[in-house]
């Protein structure tokens, strides 16, 4: 994307350009800015590279949707069965290794498939593997709306054996993240924030496409931060409901792709621009699911 300088007489005016590749062609896409550069620039620039990307991704979206849900319908029982089974292994180690956790993709196949835990890694981490998955298999099984008491009701099922003083409870104190920039709200505004945000799903879960719903539903729950650990889990977690409700194949965030998750995350947070947090979701979503468009 790069802001073009084009001279009418004495006059110069600024606009914002982008090419976009379609099929075999390239396409330029411009926006006038004005004389002179607007201080909400990085602003500008996230809104129209959403808004000239919107219709491409959404269609892709909608067609993963439809070519997963037909080789699933074609699936044996046993093998979706097994391809469920891969992906809770896969995000249940993912999810736990992001945020410290010392097992393995290995061990984490034993601990949930053949009950054997390591002997050398922490009680803690075998105990929250387990209670990942069972976490992870009520959000599947839930068929109503979204709630906060649901949302609780996970959060505490996730740390009742190894935090329990923690478990399903909004936190009392304030929070950093070590090595962020982010600031998180008090704890006395925990209450209204998190009312507003179930308030804001209601009213917005059939407004917007799923996809946008559930990278939204992540940003900003992980944004409230109303638990003293497990917020990111959890948020992982919810973008995943809003796209198994809506039935579309699931994405699993990899540790391996800690840094760019975590950079999207905090830009958005810190410049309060949603969308690049957004854009970060399509861009895995679409490499992930590649192969059904």
């Amino acid at each position: 994307m790069n802001i073009r300088r084009k001279k009418i007489g004495s006059q110069t005016y600024l606009y914002l350009e982008h090419s976009l590749r379609e099929k075999n062609k390239v396409l330029k896409k411009e926006l006038y800015l004005g004389l002179e550069l607007p201080p909400d620039i990085e602003k500008i620039k996230s809104n129209f590279l959403y808004n000239l990307l919107q219709e491409k991704y959404f269609n892709y979206f909608d067609q993963i949707k439809y070519h997963f849900a037909d080789e699933l319908k074609d699936m044996p029982p046993t093998a979706r069965e097994k391809y469920l089974n891969y992906f809770i292994i896969k995000f249940t180690y993912d999810s736990n290794r992001i945020e410290g956790s010392t097992i393995t993709l290995k061990e984490t196949a034993k601990i949930l498939e053949q009950g054997i835990a390591p002997l050398n890694k922490p009680i803690e981490d075998i105990k929250e593997t387990e209670a990942h998955r069972q976490v992870f298999q009520e959000m599947m099984k839930h068929q109503k709306n979204l709630t906060l008491p649901i949302i609780l009701y996970w959060h505490k099922l996730l740390f009742q054996h190894t935090k329990p003083d923690i478990a399903g409870k909004i936190r009392t104190h304030h929070v950093k993240v070590a090595g962020s920039k982010t600031e998180f709200p008090l704890p006395a505004e925990l209450d209204t924030l998190l009312r507003e945000f179930i308030q804001w799903y209601h009213h917005h879960q059939e407004k917007l496409h799923p996809l946008e719903l559930a990278a939204l539903v992540h940003l900003k729950f992980v944004s409230i931060h109303p638990f003293s650990d497990g917020n990111g889990r959890t948020s992982r977690l919810l973008m995943n409901f809003v796209l198994h409700h809506y039935r579309y194949p699931m994405l699993n965030i990899k540790y391996s792709n800690r840094d760019s998750y975590y950079n999207s995350l905090e830009r958005a947070q810190v410049k309060k621009l949603e969308k690049v947090f957004v854009m970060h979701i399509f861009k895995r979503y679409l490499k992930e699911y590649q192969k059904y468009i």
